[in-house]
């Protein structure tokens, strides 16, 4: 068999995915590496990967100092309000202060950023949005990590990380295979930066069969960069906090470019505005502290996402539905209707395939909305992923363990999706963070702290017969199969992760129940996860394609089952329009303006929950 092939490399820096996280990771680990030996590995191609792979029309995440737009504090404030006050606000604000250079230097790279023809400033399309042409955005910022890299694997699958035997809780490097050969990569690294990305299809998305590709960005994001960091031991936060989004219908195409550029809006099925009516329910279960509609007119400050989620829900559920993208007026304007199709064309074409395929112009009729399943996605709009490490210089005591963006984990960093507590980072924000991680992990190995690591051959064996156990699974039973894809010994990944969906939509709160949870169907869906994971191993690969599929299922349930018990833990409803525990429906800022904390024990599999102090160092601005 290809995987009897081993590859081995000796490292001093493993980056584990090679989105903008990381990316960043390697542009910045050779400048303060010189001496280091830096790998990529990554799933797909790093010219296309991650969540920027089919281009933006915007880099979501600028202040604009140079300019006099903002600066880091505003958008800790403007995080921290979006989030409903659960956010790291250490984190946040080292990223805001460094995001502007990175995005400077994609410009010096060739990235065509839109200029304001009058200030020179770059063109906004929102207080944090600025306007790009940015099919190549991707390639462009490649580009810099290939170069700085000793070598970039492409095609690599990193299943399991590596631990030190001679230290307790220290990394080791990591292992995987590759998806195209089935050879077995054997990464021996001191230092390991995860960027490997959120987790989309963890529920049953809306559009299912040859539409479930169409989910939200990235359809390809298969927990990895939480499966990695939770089996080995490291400590997650708000893994509660999964995000919906309201995005054009059965295409899932962006909403912000429409609302903040071409200046549309929504309307109910009856031609009706349709969000205010629903404040004065909400103001009761959140508090005014969250939801002033008076200081948001005055302040300019945006209503929180989940909460104008909760309008949008609220009103389909009461038959009012559905909601419409006002197109029509802003697409007599023969610009407005250009931009408006490009927004898709360079990002998202499949959203103007189908409105051609379905004989839908948004020139004539408006537009179908809808809410998507919930997505976990750190780096984007939520607080989940990894309990890391802030800066020295601004962060508390309990936020500060030696290396910033290090995981609870020793020698084991994260950036975008990875790290937990940094919402509305975006792409240049995930870039930004993978350059704080790499200069930390040079440091780390600078100062001595990954001196003396051990890896035996029998860890790296067993691994090896633990990661190709599906292919040796289906080599055995292949033979057995009743009718179709049904064998008595085994189940393929996609079983598996059809079961996966239906349990996290119908026990988490996904979209066929309207986003509802309660404890008790917390506890039944835990059960459940747990039959689950053991059928998970009979399952089987018949090629190395399915082992690709069988490993992101993995991670997958890890992310999955960690998900459900931090939205068991957190017995209120913080994010409404995100989700609902009906057995809590009111947010509770006395028992609950905490943060969540996990750890999963990687001997035992038993979690242990605990509550972090949620620490606000940037005060209001109102």
């Amino acid at each position: 068999m290809a995987y009897k092939t081993i590859v081995e490399d000796n490292i001093d820096i493993l980056v584990c995915g090679a989105g903008l996280g990381g990316t960043g990771a390697a542009f910045e680990a050779r400048y303060w590496g010189q001496d280091k030996k830096i790998i990529i590995a990554e799933k797909a191609n790093i010219d296309r990967s991650g969540a920027v792979a089919q281009g933006l029309y915007a880099i979501n995440c600028y202040m604009g100092t140079r300019w006099g737009e903002n600066n880091p504090e505003d958008h800790v404030r403007y995080a921290r309000i979006d989030l409903m006050g659960m956010v790291r606000e250490d984190l946040l604000f080292d990223m805001a202060r460094h995001v502007d250079s990175a995005v400077h230097q994609f410009e010096e790279w060739g990235l065509p950023l839109m200029r304001d023809p009058k200030t020179g400033a770059y063109q906004r399309e929102g207080r944090w949005q600025i306007m790009i042409h940015g099919e190549s955005y991707k390639p462009i910022v490649a580009e810099a990590a290939k170069k700085s890299a000793d070598q970039v694997y492409n095609r690599i699958c990193v299943t399991h990380l590596l631990m030190d035997e001679s230290k307790e809780n220290r990394v080791a490097g990591a292992v995987g295979f590759n998806v195209r050969t089935g050879n077995y990569h054997v990464f021996k690294s001191k230092a390991v930066i995860v960027g490997a990305g959120g987790a989309s299809m963890i529920f049953k998305p809306r559009s299912v069969g040859e539409g479930a590709g169409r989910v939200w960005y990235a359809p390809w994001s298969s927990g990895s960069a939480y499966g990695l960091l939770i089996n080995a031991g490291a400590k997650m936060t708000q893994m509660e906090n999964r995000i919906v989004l309201a995005r054009f219908k059965d295409g899932y195409g962006p909403v912000g470019a429409y609302f903040l550029h071409l200046k549309t809006y929504t309307q109910n099925g009856l031609g009706e505005e349709y969000e205010s009516k629903w404040w004065p329910e909400l103001q009761e279960m959140v508090g005014k502290e969250y939801l002033d509609p008076e200081v948001s007119h005055r302040t300019h400050r945006p209503i929180p996402t989940c909460l104008r989620n909760h309008a949008f829900i609220s009103e389909v559920n009461a038959g009012r539905g559905p909601i419409h993208m006002i197109t029509m007026e802003a697409f007599q304007d023969p610009h407005l209707e250009e931009v408006g199709w490009e927004n898709f064309l360079g990002m998202t074409v499949g959203q103007a395939v189908l409105w051609a395929a379905t004989d839908v112009d948004p020139k004539n009729e408006n537009p179908e909305l809808t809410t998507s399943e919930p997505y976990v996605m750190g780096s984007h709009a939520t607080g989940c992923g990894a309990w890391c490490s802030g800066p020295e210089d601004v962060s508390p005591p309990e936020y500060f363990w030696g290396y910033n963006r290090m995981t609870s984990v020793e020698g084991l960093f994260g950036a975008g999706d990875a790290v937990g507590g940094t919402p509305h980072a975006f792409s240049s924000g995930s870039f930004t963070e993978g350059r704080l991680a790499a200069k930390a992990a040079c440091k780390y190995i600078d100062d001595g702290k990954a001196q003396g690591i051990r890896v035996s051959d029998k860890q790296i064996n067993d691994l090896k017969e633990e990661i190709y156990k599906p292919m040796e699974h289906y080599k055995v039973y292949h033979n057995e199969v009743v009718a179709g894809s049904v064998n008595p010994n085994f189940i393929n990944p996609r079983q598996g992760l059809d079961r996966l969906q239906k349990l996290m939509d119908e026990y988490c709160g996904g979209v066929t129940v309207s986003y509802m949870t309660n404890e008790k169907l917390l506890h039944i869906g835990l059960k459940k996860m747990k039959v689950l994971e053991e059928d998970l191993e009979k399952l089987a690969a018949e090629d190395v394609h399915e082992l690709l599929r069988a490993w992101e299922l993995k991670h997958r349930l890890r992310t999955a089952e960690s998900v459900f018990h931090h939205t068991l833990f957190r017995k209120e409803t913080r994010w409404p329009g995100y989700y609902y525990r009906g057995d809590a429906m009111k947010l509770d800022d006395e028992n609950w303006h905490v943060l969540t904390v996990s750890r999963r024990d990687p001997k035992t599999g038993e979690y242990t929950m605990e509550k972090a102090p949620c620490y606000h160092l940037v005060g209001k601005d109102d």
